[in-house]
């Protein structure tokens, strides 16, 4: 850990925030409407943040104020602060588009973020106690002098959390989320020896040195293989310094990139769909990273979301059963189960579920991914807008059936039929996720115009099969003014398909800007009636996009299931 001072949370204050978030809206407006490098693909990060301090964040204190706050909080309803210009997350040091954005392979999602190679397990040196986490573990070096963070399997469900672990880091990673090199290995006990500089915490509060009866108690509550072995995950120190974690909501004030505020971030908003769909429910500061990394010659922050391993049914004790059902404490309902002794059930404790030692409590039919809840919820999770849900959603979709298996393979499960079934769990909430969130608004993606002046496009929630065609599609065409925003409508064309002609005075435009509002008729749909507004420019290579907003940048709020 750092040897520079800590600084609290309760510390910082919240008016350089609002300072930063004010100057980035009155950019925003100054000036055209659109700049000749529309649509950025990589958010802005150009000042030095070699000043960060390393920062505490109280995991009690969080906890509590999720509960407090983030189920009483109202929904801004107001449009994700780092989306381009055409609706979509520029790559950044939080995000990289990967699914969604191209094509990934079954051995790219096979490999994931694992660069180097494997821990030498030949020899472990224990250095450092777990200090954070239920798992039994430590940091060790392993027989090539790095370092790995070492978290073994509990008796109740060997394999479960390794295998959890593993393949969760290459879904996310797919997803575009900075992962934490992750192994599943094997640590043969006649292997491991201490340094002798290495201490443990006791319960008064003293560090005394770490001895072999530690070493024996952590080992007592791992998952022991038939050959005296244990299975464990390790993951590889992070290149930079570790600068503390971050949290759902707010800034990093000594950061003078962190400048939009993190509930607004669509990447973080997201994980409510992409932590559904996973059951990731330990949705807390304690599982992220903060890292101060070299960039280009100069210092930036880098965040991790680096324990995704509370995934699959693995995230509490094999006791508990309200995994993304319920929060920690629920009002009324938690009280009635209190004064009824438990025989107060609530519906999704009848749920049969086909449990596996290293799967746990994870089923797909009857998962609803407009109700699912983690632990507590973070101010992100309850800002996220219909939009947001549509943009995860689209990426859960591009997973397909061979890059499922081909990731949950990387846990290494030894039951083949655990392994089938987690699949087959995976590939049910996968369809579930785009049944809820594609259809719910207008799902028209893709919008290309060609030289000959032909509107084509693509309707995401009839492709997937969700929903039927609609009767018509409607564009409403309009030359765009960049300096002052003005419109002036030219016409309006309809279709049965999803493609069709521009109206006759748009194809004589030899430069500028063309506005088009498309939106569909539907009887069973009908929010795709809101038309999805685009902006094209003219160039020497044709019409290109550099417009697309799904909703207003201050919507009502809408049938996204947020629910607190």
């Amino acid at each position: 850990m750092s040897a520079t001072r800590k600084k609290s949370l309760i510390d910082i204050v919240l008016p350089l925030v609002v300072t930063a978030a004010v100057c980035t809206v009155a950019v925003r407006g100054a000036g055209p409407h659109f700049y000749d490098d529309d649509p950025i693909a990589r958010e802005p990060e150009s000042q030095d943040a070699s000043k960060v301090e390393e920062m505490e964040i109280g995991l009690l204190y969080e906890l509590a104020a999720n509960l407090a706050i983030g189920t009483r909080h109202e929904p801004s309803n107001t449009r994700a602060g780092n989306v381009n210009t055409i609706d979509e997350v520029p790559d950044s040091s939080w995000f990289t588009n990967r699914i969604g954005a191209r094509t990934i392979t079954t051995d790219e999602i096979a490999r994931g973020q694992n660069a180097g190679s494997p821990p030498a397990s030949e020899r472990w040196v224990v250095v450092h106690e777990k200090d954070s986490g239920a798992r039994p573990g430590f940091t060790a070096k392993d027989a090539n002098g790095e370092t790995w963070f070492v978290s073994f399997d509990i008796p109740a469900n060997p394999e479960g959390l390794s295998g959890a672990t593993v393949a969760a880091t290459k879904f996310f990673w797919a997803l575009g989320y900075n992962q934490v090199e992750t192994f599943v290995t094997s640590i043969d006990p006649a292997t491991l020896t201490i340094d002798p500089s290495t201490l443990k915490r006791r319960p008064s509060g003293q560090r005394t040195r770490f001895t072999e009866d530690d070493l024996d108690e952590v080992l007592e509550r791992a998952a022991r293989n038939a050959d005296g072995k244990y299975r464990a995950t390790a993951g590889r120190l992070l290149p930079g310094k570790v600068v503390g974690r971050f949290r759902y909501d707010g800034t990093r004030p000594d950061d003078p990139n962190d400048v939009v505020p993190h509930e607004h971030r669509r990447e973080l908003r997201a994980l409510r769909v992409f932590g559904a769909w996973t059951n990731l429910t330990d949705l807390k500061a304690g599982n992220t990273l903060d890292t101060l990394v070299q960039e280009n010659g100069r210092s930036v922050v880098k965040h991790v979301l680096q324990d995704v391993g509370s995934t699959f049914g693995m995230a509490n004790g094999s006791t508990d059963w309200n995994i993304g059902y319920e929060y920690f404490y629920e009002g009324k309902t938690s009280r009635s189960r209190l004064v009824s002794f438990g025989f107060a059930l609530s519906p999704w404790q009848t749920i049969p579920y086909k449990e596996y030692p290293s799967v746990g409590r994870f089923e797909g039919d009857h998962f609803d991914p407009t109700t699912w809840k983690p632990h507590t919820p973070p101010i992100a999770y309850v800002e996220m807008r219909a939009d947001d849900a549509f943009w995860g959603a689209q990426r859960v979709m591009a997973f397909s059936d061979d890059l499922i298996r081909a990731a949950v393979r990387t846990g290494q499960y030894s039951d083949p039929e655990a392994e089938a079934y987690l699949v087959s769990v995976l590939i049910k909430r996968r369809d579930a996720i785009g049944r809820a969130y594609l259809p719910a608004i207008n799902p028209v993606i893709n919008p290309r115009l060609d030289e000959a002046g032909v509107l084509t496009f693509e309707n995401a929630a009839v492709s997937a099969g969700f929903a039927k065609p609609p009767t018509q599609y409607q564009a409403v065409w309009s030359r765009f003014d960049n300096t002052t925003g003005a419109t002036t409508r030219v016409g309006e064309t309809q279709s049965t398909g999803a493609s069709m002609p521009a109206p006759g005075e748009v194809k004589g435009i030899a430069n500028g800007f063309i506005q088009i509002d498309v939106s569909a008729e539907s009887a069973d749909h009908p929010s795709w009636g809101r038309p999805l507004r685009t902006h094209f420019r003219r160039t020497s290579a044709g019409w290109k996009l550099v417009g697309l907003q799904r909703l207003p940048d201050a919507a009502a709020p809408s049938a996204t299931g947020n629910s607190r």
